[in-house]
């Protein structure tokens, strides 16, 4: 019963996102960083790392993940999704598979839940009215304004993502 009660809470707030055309990522999938600092400098070179954020304050975590990065020569994007979102399954799928690796060679995604981070996001300044959110930190580790935010459903959502993220990067 309590399962069955957990499925139906999920799949009510999916339909209450997926009806404004929202997407984002599952969690499921991102092997857990003990550190995002360790996880962010170790990354290989040449290929996209996506690391899941550890607990802490938000801008804490990302100072420490942004100074990384910056050490192996790396771009850090904070990035928000949620397990129920279907535009950031498809963009963390091609991410696990290599698929944007060539696109991406020296970006490290630090990833959020929605559900999970909200009001330590927000408490650093990292929100948005869709999902997926990639946002640029600011050297204080809080958001620096430069973000891009939602997704499209179906086969066309990693594509129209990572457009998208590369105009970010380029600006």
């Amino acid at each position: 019963m309590e399962r069955f009660v957990r499925r139906l809470l999920s799949l009510a707030g999916a339909a209450l996102w997926l009806g404004s055309g929202v997407a984002c990522k599952s969690q499921a999938d991102v092997a857990p960083a003990s550190s995002a600092e360790a996880a962010a400098s170790t990354a290989p070179a040449g290929k996209l790392r996506v690391v899941e954020a550890p607990e802490g304050s938000v801008d804490a975590v990302v100072r420490d993940a942004l100074g990384a990065a910056r050490e192996g020569g790396r771009t850090l994007v904070v990035y928000v999704g949620a397990t129920w979102c279907e535009p950031c399954q498809h963009f963390h799928h091609a991410a696990e598979r290599g698929d944007l690796d060539a696109a991406f060679p020296h970006m490290t995604l630090l990833e959020f839940d929605l559900d999970r981070d909200r009001e330590r996001l927000a408490a650093a300044g990292y929100v948005s009215k869709y999902i997926p959110l990639f946002a640029l930190p600011g050297p204080d580790g809080a958001a620096s304004g430069k973000q891009i935010e939602g997704g499209i459903k179906g086969d066309g959502a990693v594509g129209y993502i990572s457009g998208r993220l590369k105009e970010m990067l380029a600006d």
